[in-house]
């Protein structure tokens, strides 16, 4: 239900909870912002009351071993 509005900032989807963890709210829309400048992609899994997974998914350039 919350998953496109996580990312942005300030959002707070529990908000009795944010006096106990604290945080500013920027920190996963921080992540979207690198994840984005590097050409990656996020993906989200969510399940109530289970929790949440966050993958980042990026190409690499490996190079060829010298001969």
């Amino acid at each position: 239900e919350y998953q496109d509005k996580v990312f942005e900032r300030f959002y707070c989807v529990d908000r009795s909870r944010s006096r106990d963890t604290g945080g500013t709210g920027l920190g996963l829309a921080i992540v979207k912002h690198g994840v984005q400048y590097l050409g990656a992609h996020l993906k989200l899994e969510s399940t109530p009351g289970v929790g949440t997974t966050i993958t980042v998914e990026f190409s690499a350039y490996v190079p060829r071993p010298c001969l």
